[in-house]
């Protein structure tokens, strides 16, 4: 279910130059505005597919639960930051990782992604 979700709601892949607009669009990536090494707010917070950054969020849940390597890096993290900010860089990388194989349809690797 996650997976049709993910491919209804991402449409064209071609529409993302890169990875990284992929995951802003998919609310993995934080929105932040420094100007001169000061915080100023929250730019954008609610742009991006809200529906995206759910299914990215349940995604990144069960891979912790059931993938070793994945689970691996979610503890690294999570021995550093909160538990939230934990899920939302494993969904970072899967977002990444979901971009790939959308658009050079090759199968996912979870080496190449948590390696």
């Amino acid at each position: 279910m996650l997976g049709l979700t993910i491919m209804l709601e991402t449409g064209h892949i071609e529409r993302f130059p890169y990875a990284c607009h992929y995951a802003s669009y998919a609310r993995c990536v934080n929105s932040e505005k420094l100007s001169n090494g000061k915080y100023k707010r929250h730019c954008n917070r609610k742009n991006g597919n809200r529906y995206l950054a759910w299914a990215f969020m349940e995604a990144a849940h069960f891979a912790t639960k059931w993938e070793p390597r994945i689970k691996r890096f979610y503890q690294r993290k999570l021995a550093k930051a909160h538990l939230m900010v934990a899920k939302k860089a494993v969904a970072n990388k899967l977002t990444r990782a979901c971009y790939h194989i959308l658009k050079e349809h090759i199968e996912f690797d979870v080496g190449r992604a948590f390696g």
